[in-house]
């Protein structure tokens, strides 16, 4: 970490292997909470990368990025038979763990336009993430990518309104939803479920210091 009034910047690398994690399924139990088990071998792996500046009086920047692994070993599957009762199975060697983005990034542009005054233009990314731990594609959430936007004004030290309009472009996407699979008349049956964020909305407030 290299820390400075213009341009402070870091890096951490990480690696965590896990014995036992326990990690979401994909699946949602009969009152649609989560359900998680016990992964006997994964790991998690990246780095992360921080930086910021203040370019001058009136304007500075910061963002962040991180790249990573997040992998399952020796991960079984357990897929309903509807057919001939009871399950078939599916192993994977490797595989990514459900809900783990490969990448993720943010950045806010803030720009001081008159006193009291604050103009914040923030963006983030998130890329694949898949909805079990099998990896697959047909099974997962696409990247995507928002940005919002935030006006401060400030009374004195006493008073601070702001003014925040997020997903500024009504991106359509979804950052969460869950999938369950089964075998009926011979085939294997995928079903996705996805809960969808809100087009462009908007939230007003004020904060007092007493």
């Amino acid at each position: 970490e290299y820390r400075s009034l213009k341009i402070p910047w870091g890096i951490n690398l990480y690696f965590m292997n896990y014995k036992d994690q326990l990690v979401l399924t994909g699946k949602i139990n009969d009152v649609g909470a989560y359900t998680r088990t016990n992964i006997d071998k994964s790991y998690r792996a990246g780095i992360e990368l921080t930086g910021g500046g203040q370019i001058c009086q009136w304007l500075s920047a910061s963002a962040n990025l991180t790249l990573s692994r997040n992998k399952v070993k020796d991960f079984t599957e357990f897929i309903d038979d509807y057919d001939n009762g009871g399950q078939q199975t599916i192993f994977y060697k490797s595989s990514d763990i459900a809900f783990s983005p490969s990448v993720t990034s943010a950045y806010s542009i803030n720009i001081i336009p008159a006193k009291n005054t604050g103009i914040s233009l923030m963006g983030k990314y998130v890329s694949r993430q898949y909805l079990d731990n099998t990896g697959q594609k047909s099974r997962s959430l696409d990247g995507f990518y928002t940005q919002d936007v935030r006006v401060d004004y400030a009374w004195e030290k006493y008073a601070n309104l702001f003014l925040q309009v997020n997903n500024i472009f009504s991106k359509k996407y979804e950052p969460n939803g869950y999938t369950f699979s089964y075998f009926y008349g011979g085939e294997l049956t995928t079903e996705n479920y996805y809960f969808p964020m809100a087009p462009v909305n908007w939230v007003i407030g004020m904060n007092i210091k007493l």
